[in-house]
């Protein structure tokens, strides 16, 4: 299959040239969590959820409360000087790993190691990031800060102990103290950038970290945010990547005025399902996934979505592309007419997926394996077609109404190395890939 998708990967024939990424960009510290808290002298106890970590004994409870369920967290650090000092005490940490962190830069990074593209990205850029990032992306003098933005991941690996505590699986627990991102502070700067740079494809992340505002405050920054995409030149075309929200007003708010000004969105199946339940969209009763999730339900939630919100005969809407990206397979929908080279855009994303969650140049087919249906029905709402896939011809092609879908199944890491911005480099893979007609 690694060799048919080879063959199938071509360049598009007009590549772009110069893109612009923004707006959410930091430093992810990773360590091993159980020895941070024993470098900052705590002792273990009893685990208790805390929505906002105000204390180190709140990052102590809420860490172990995790741990013990072996679920993974995001949360908030209210106080600025407590949390400096633990950032300070992380990254210093021997075998603490500094990575390029935010979706933003995750995506400009992936870009840059293509030599034919200018780079530029806006976002809070301190700098330790400023030496991570690729000699190829270009960050604006506005957009550089003195202090770093850091995300600290704490991870536990499945049977690991502490005191009486012991996790059933690996994972990690996050936590920051991001007022920059929060605000998508950078978003202005960003779009004022955008005419000197002359970019021919926008990338846009980090809505999603408005969360950890108040909702007056949010829903004042997303008019903000609607006015500054607004003022982003027509003829240039713009994708949005998602990522992980809890707050179904925030996320039904986004749909319907940040979808409208887009060309293209990126998701994967938990930010697809929490999408169609914020706006009752066609299988919002299903409250989760059940294993890898199923291509008809997914098929039709986009077509919806593209329906609904994207360029058809009687919406005022520039959306007419989505990437879906989930573990087993990923799906590239196009609203007809607008884009070509979708068979290679989609292929080329799955590939990424291999190759980088095993941290290997090609493909290696003893490190991966195939988790994909290998039998599906197009859809749960219409008359569907039954589709068989063929290892030889891996991408699968149906229609609907004005909009194409192409499938293609990942072969899948057997033992990952980073899952760490996997989907950010698969959007930008097939981005790289896809071709806008003019």
């Amino acid at each position: 299959m690694a060799a048919a998708w080879e063959a199938l990967i071509t360049r598009p024939a007009r590549p772009w040239s110069r893109v612009a990424v923004g707006v959410n960009a930091c430093v992810d510290v990773i360590l091993s969590g159980v020895k941070l808290l024993q470098a900052l002298g705590l002792d273990p106890g009893d685990g208790k959820d805390h929505a906002v970590l105000n204390s180190r004994k709140d990052l102590k409870e809420a860490f172990i409360h995790f741990m013990q369920k072996g679920a993974a967290a995001e949360r908030f650090f209210s106080d600025a000087e407590t949390f400096d000092h633990i950032a300070g005490a992380a990254s210093e940490y021997p075998g603490a790993q500094l990575y390029v962190g935010g979706n933003a830069a995750l995506i400009g990074q992936k870009l840059a190691t293509n030599p034919n593209l200018k780079i530029l990205l806006c976002g809070p850029v301190g700098p330790k990031l400023h030496e991570l990032l690729d000699d190829n992306v270009i960050v604006p003098p506005e957009s550089m800060q003195e202090t770093d933005e850091f995300h600290l991941i704490l991870e536990y690996q499945a049977g690991e102990e502490w005191g009486q505590l012991r996790a059933p699986n690996a994972n990690r627990f996050i936590f920051s103290h991001d007022l920059s991102n929060g605000a998508m502070n950078m978003l202005e700067v960003f779009v004022s950038s955008l005419d000197e740079f002359q970019p021919d494809l926008v990338v846009l992340s980090g809505l999603h970290m408005m969360e950890g505002q108040s909702r007056e405050v949010r829903e004042k920054r997303l008019l903000e945010a609607v006015t500054s995409i607004s003022d982003i030149p027509t003829d240039i075309p713009i994708h949005l990547e998602l990522a992980s929200m809890t707050d179904q007003d925030l996320m039904s708010k986004i749909m319907y005025q940040v979808f409208p000004l887009v060309n293209s969105v990126g998701l994967n199946e938990q930010e697809l399902l929490f999408l169609t339940q914020s706006a009752s969209g066609p299988h919002a009763s299903l409250a989760s996934w059940n294993g890898v999730p199923d291509v008809g339900i997914v098929s039709d939630i986009l077509f919806w979505i593209l329906k609904k919100h994207g360029r058809t005969m009687d919406k005022a809407s520039d959306l007419t592309r989505i990437h879906f990206h989930t573990l087993a397979y990923h799906i590239l929908a196009t609203v007809d007419g607008y884009w070509g080279n979708q068979i290679a855009a989609v292929a080329a994303g799955a590939r990424v997926a291999g190759t980088q969650a095993c941290a290997t140049e090609t493909i290696d087919t003893d490190r991966v394996f195939l988790k994909a249906p290998l039998e599906f029905v197009t859809s749960h709402t219409e008359a569907p077609s039954k589709i068989s896939l063929n290892p030889g011809d891996p991408v699968a092609q149906w229609h609907r109404e004005g909009i194409s879908f192409h499938f293609t199944p990942v072969l899948v890491c057997k033992d990952p190395i980073r899952t760490v911005g996997l989907g950010d480099a698969i959007s930008a893979e097939g981005l790289l890939y896809s071709e806008l007609y003019p």
